[in-house]
């Protein structure tokens, strides 16, 4: 603009025929020429390659931003140095890094990313002791998160820190540019890890402080499902979240809180507790309902039948919903006359309709117990006609116990025989050895008290006490043929003819050969002893064998008592031996002669008596 000045000053002094250009030439390269260079360098910012220095955005287009650093020529940085801040504009101010004042172009050559880089350590840093919010750039998932430029550093964001709430895709993040919270820095490995959801939580926090400030129990509020979970239900309050469980969504059972309400339905609710310190507050759906059991029927009694649905069951009943919301309890003892107690199961089904007796009835409390057999008429009103003592019938084998065998002749009606009344001759130790559960047996009624619903039955009366016949059969000292049925340390049971047992002692066991006695061995027994009261017969085979051997002994001895008498004169010769025998002769001649002796003083007193 000096220039211009100058040229019109000398156009007005000097006419254009006069004018000398060759001294004008002269004096602009000289000294006027080096007076405006100086002055136009003193308008420029003195900078150098690889130095980091702060621009003006002057323009910006798809592919470029023009940033002036007060140089003599603006510099050209690339657009996508720039994706992080989607909000860049004119008139910005940027740090840029300069690689080159003037590239074969004459260009000056400049970067956004490398003055980035350059102090992003000492920013992340200052960013983490501050607890400030920057902005990022998601460039691209990974695994487990996101990578995030964030103050020029690439930073990780893990998943879990995305969102307050689980995020399945996070191919949608990708190209976003969000606010984050570095939330932690690893100066060994350069390592940055940030964070989204901090600064949610942050905010949702002062809004939950603020909400709760102003609840009150029993306050009512609109709010919206947010998550449906198995056991209740989770509600957007507006900034603070509650919980309604599931026995809170309905007066009724409520297997699935999804047959009730779906994620964003908007409801009301009434608060029914809530816990500042914690954070956590309960709701209730079904309190803005009347409570069902005020319109139950007024009419209902103790003795009326009623129907329902089985919408529970346990072991020890079923719970039957009889109107929305009102439900009674059939106890597993209620479903069956039978005092054999079985599950509930066993009887009936969720779902079943039903209809059964209302057995008890509380208003105030909201309690009812209900009955199934009282359908029925109790079998146990006839029971001494039905099952007369001494009447057979059959029955089946429930249970057992060490003392006996409990069947059940009819639904309701059971009874006990006796281990003792199983069997007149079998020695059973314990009822499975005789029968089994689940199985058929004939049985005698011996004895009914009906008061305590208890029959006495026997197995053994169908038949007459064959005792009477085994007494004949098996007298002292006969000689039976049995086979060992079991081998104990203190003697054996050995079956007879008829299936009656024998009991023999081991000592009364023993063979002749001396050989061991095993199970199923068949061998003569003698019996020693049969007690009809006490149904027991003592066997021995010892006695088989042992009086066998002991006859031709006993003949052996005697015979030579006789014989030895009239040789005894005709000995010549006595020796030691000789003199014993007679010894023992005549010792035994004498013990022969005294009750001879002893024969004639009492026949002769009698003789004296009958004189």
């Amino acid at each position: 603009m000096r220039l211009s000045k100058t040229f019109a000053k000398m156009a007005e002094n000097l006419s254009l025929q006069n004018f000398d250009w060759d001294a004008f030439e002269n004096e602009a390269k000289g000294t006027q020429n080096e007076e405006l260079l100086s002055k136009y360098d003193a308008t420029l910012n003195a900078i150098k390659d690889q130095e980091v220095v702060e621009g003006t955005v002057m323009s910006i287009n798809k592919r470029e931003v023009v940033v002036n650093v007060g140089y003599k020529s603006d510099g050209i940085v690339p657009a996508a140095e720039f994706r992080y801040n989607p909000d860049l504009k004119v008139g910005d101010k940027v740090e840029v890094y300069v690689e080159s004042q003037e590239d074969k172009k004459g260009q000056l050559v400049l970067s956004h990313k490398e003055a980035r880089a350059a102090r992003s350590w000492d920013r992340v840093n200052e960013a983490l002791d501050n607890n400030e919010v920057v902005k990022g750039y998601i460039k691209c998932r990974t695994k487990g998160g996101m990578i995030v430029d964030v103050l020029g550093t690439e930073a990780f964001l893990p998943g879990s820190q995305i969102d307050v709430k689980p995020i399945h895709d996070y191919d949608v993040f990708v190209g976003k540019t969000m606010e984050f919270k570095i939330v932690k820095v690893n100066p060994d490995f350069r390592n940055v890890v940030v964070s989204h959801k901090a600064l949610i939580e942050a905010e949702l926090e002062a809004q939950r402080k603020e909400i709760i400030s102003h609840l009150e129990k029993g306050q009512v509020l609109e709010g919206t499902v947010k998550a449906i979970m198995a056991y209740g239900v989770f509600m957007d309050l507006g900034g603070v979240d509650g919980l309604i469980h599931i026995t809170d969504l309905s007066w009724g059972r409520v297997s699935d809180p999804k047959e009730l309400l779906e994620e964003g339905q908007k409801i009301n609710v009434v608060i029914l507790d809530f816990d500042e310190e914690k954070k956590r507050i309960a709701l209730g759906l079904k309190q803005l309902a009347p409570h069902p059991w005020e319109a139950l029927n007024a009419d209902l009694k103790v003795g009326d039948k009623i129907s329902g649905k089985v919408v529970v069951m346990a072991d020890y009943g079923a719970f039957v919903e009889v109107a929305p919301g009102v439900e009674g309890l059939i106890h597993v003892s209620e479903m069956s006359w039978s005092q054999h107690l079985r599950s509930a199961n066993d009887f009936l089904k969720v779902g079943d309709e039903i209809e059964a007796v209302i057995l008890t009835l509380d208003r105030d409390e909201r309690k009812m117990s209900l009955g199934l057999k009282q359908l029925k008429a109790d079998p146990w009103e006839n029971v001494d006609t039905k099952y007369a003592v001494g009447t057979r019938h059959f029955a089946k084998v429930r249970n057992f116990t060490n003392f006996g065998v409990f069947v059940e002749i009819e639904e309701g009606v059971e009874g006990l025989i006796h281990i003792s009344d199983l069997s007149w001759t079998k020695k059973i130790k314990h009822p499975n050895e005789f029968t089994q559960i689940g199985a058929e047996i004939e049985v005698a009624v011996l004895e009914i008290d009906k008061e305590n619903r208890r029959l006495s039955l026997g197995h053994k009366q169908l038949e007459e006490n064959p005792w009477e016949e085994l007494a004949v059969k098996y007298g002292v000292d006969t000689v039976v043929e049995g086979k060992v049925a079991e081998v104990a340390d203190k003697g054996a049971v050995v079956v007879l003819e008829d299936g009656v047992e024998g009991y023999c002692t081991t000592r009364h066991l023993q063979k002749e050969d001396k050989s061991p006695v095993a199970v199923g061995d068949t061998l003569n027994f003698k019996v020693i002893e049969f007690n009809r009261d006490a149904k027991r017969i003592l066997l021995s085979h010892l006695r088989t064998w042992e009086e066998r051997k002991e006859a031709p002994v006993k003949e052996a001895k005697a015979a030579p008592k006789k014989e030895a008498q009239p040789e005894l004169p005709k000995v010549e010769k006595t020796t030691l031996g000789d003199l014993s025998v007679l010894a023992d002769l005549k010792a035994s001649m004498a013990a022969e002669e005294k009750p001879a002796k002893k024969t004639t003083k009492k026949a002769a007193k009698k003789e004296e008596t009958a004189e």
